[in-house]
């Protein structure tokens, strides 16, 4: 079945808790806290709630946990669990419920307390028996052979992965909720301590507690609602892998497929969009999603990135919160990445607001560059 332009928008947005939370707080803790600032930001109340997506690595059976915690039934939920992009995934199925009638009012959360009982403890990594007897340091290590490659392959250089950092930091220091308050230069990034080659650990994205919620209804609904309706104007969802070992060519994701679908659902092109909220669980994935989503040709994304071109004031704003390298990464960061769009196309920003910003893309990214998920957002101006 095929959705339909613009047919839905997402009415409210917020963070639960970030950084460190408080002691003996849950998942689902944080779940709540980010579904109840949600609402109060768009004025529905949670009886008005009827379809429930969400997914979480602490939570087994999250649609089931977090519907009992709120206490309601749902006529609709979805547990799609495939990473940092599941939230991405989870837009296209609720637009789909919302458009056939299956539910009117969708909410998408997350929580993570990875900070709190460590990354190990969250996410405990699943046994490979091709990968795991050569004791690989996972996720890192699958992200550093796709920048060893890209690097082997472009000319790309370890200078240029750290203008992605410098770049987000600069941006987070612009969001008075990020968790990075220092200034960081390219140097300094080069200097730290390496975590798996060519990565060190400036390289690699924050690990943190928090969490959110999204909602979303129908596109005639959202025109009475509290805040400024930001339409879903396109959708793309790919798989590709599983293990980074099955990776078919590691400098090529199946952004490649999400970000087409999603373009050709909103009838737009990369130079539509006036910015642009990517998974950056590394500083390598911003270089491969800008190539693979025709921002750039593949090869020249860290070309691409240099001399600042995706910092303030550059010639395309990215990960404007200052991403999940200095804002903030629970463990799964794709909900945040949308949330930062949404606001953008609000103009609710202050500071790291971009001028006239009607377009946003979202594009969301999960296991080890194993699924991949774009979502474009658009004001009024765009229906």
């Amino acid at each position: 079945m095929s959705l339909k332009r613009a047919s839905v928008a997402v009415v409210g947005v917020a963070e639960s808790d970030l950084g460190q939370v408080a002691p003996d707080t849950t998942p689902l803790d944080l779940m709540a806290q980010g579904t109840f600032r949600a609402l109060e930001d768009c004025g529905l109340k949670l009886s008005d709630i009827d379809g429930v997506y969400c997914a979480a690595t602490q939570v087994r059976m999250g649609p089931m946990a977090l519907a009992e915690y709120l206490g309601i039934k749902p006529k609709v939920f979805d547990g799609t669990q495939i990473g940092g992009s599941s939230f991405m995934s989870h837009v296209a199925h609720a637009q789909t419920a919302i458009e056939h009638g299956l539910c009117e009012a969708a909410l998408i959360a997350y929580g993570s307390t990875q900070r709190s009982v460590s990354r190990a403890a969250a996410s405990p990594r699943e046994f490979n028996p091709y990968e795991s007897p050569y004791r690989p340091f996972m996720p890192s290590s699958a992200y550093a052979m796709a920048a060893s490659r890209h690097m082997h392959q472009y000319g790309t250089t370890r200078e240029q992965l750290a203008e992605v950092a410098v770049a987000a930091r600069k941006w987070a220091l612009l969001n008075p909720k990020a968790w990075e308050k220092e200034p960081l230069t390219i140097e300094q990034v080069l200097n730290a301590r390496m975590v798996s080659y060519p990565l060190t650990v400036r390289d690699c994205c924050l690990v943190l507690d928090g969490g959110g919620a999204m909602i979303l209804t129908s596109a005639a609904r959202a025109k009475s609602l509290k805040k400024k309706p930001v339409y879903v104007l396109g959708t793309g969802e790919a798989l590709s892998h599983a293990s980074i070992s099955s990776m078919a060519d590691l400098t090529v994701t199946a952004a490649a497929e999400s970000g087409p679908r999603a373009f050709g659902m909103a009838g737009l092109k990369p130079p539509d969009v006036d910015m642009v909220s990517l998974y950056d669980a590394f500083t390598i994935t911003p270089i491969l999603f800008l190539e693979d989503l025709g921002f750039c040709r593949k090869g020249e994304g860290g070309r691409f990135v240099a001399n600042g071109a995706i910092a303030p004031g550059g010639k395309l704003p990215v990960n404007t919160s200052g991403g999940g390298l200095s804002y903030c990464h629970p463990g799964m960061y794709g909900l945040l990445v949308m949330i930062e769009a949404v606001r953008q196309v609000r103009g609710e920003c202050d500071k790291r607001q971009v001028t006239d910003c009607e377009v946003a893309l979202a594009h969301g990214n999960g296991g080890v560059l194993s699924s991949q998920c774009t979502v474009i957002f658009g004001g009024p101006s765009t229906v």
